[in-house]
């Protein structure tokens, strides 16, 4: 049975570690082979947009921006419906290959049988 890692970042420039850790998990487990699915959600929301993820810096880790490319190429991003509706961002503003999706959508992806959840 195939695993299926979901990771959910809830920060983003706000915490930069915080943000740059699930990013690099995420990114990690996908350029493995691992079936991915990350949820931007919080202030990490603003990186479903275009250019957004290219403006993110932190010493010492992955430019963000690949990561999420890594992540889109071979995974899932998701960003969460009412965290984008907060922010004014519709499915015509995001990068391509992100959908914008609900907390039905996360359970239901958490609870399938071989997932595993990261919140970070």
């Amino acid at each position: 049975m195939a695993r299926t890692l979901v990771v959910k970042a809830t920060a983003g420039a706000d915490a930069p570690e915080r943000c740059a850790q699930a990013f690099t998990v995420a990114a990690t487990a996908a350029a493995a082979g691992v079936e991915v699915s990350l949820w931007l959600t919080g202030e990490s929301t603003w990186f479903a947009l275009p250019g957004r993820a290219e403006q993110f810096e932190l010493p010492h880790s992955a430019p963000l921006a690949e990561l999420l490319h890594v992540i889109l190429t071979t995974g899932r991003v998701t960003a969460c419906t009412q965290c984008a509706a907060r922010r004014d961002i519709g499915p015509g503003d995001v990068l391509p290959g992100v959908r914008i999706a609900g907390a039905a959508v996360f359970v239901e992806e958490t609870m399938a049988e071989g997932a595993q959840a990261l919140v970070y």
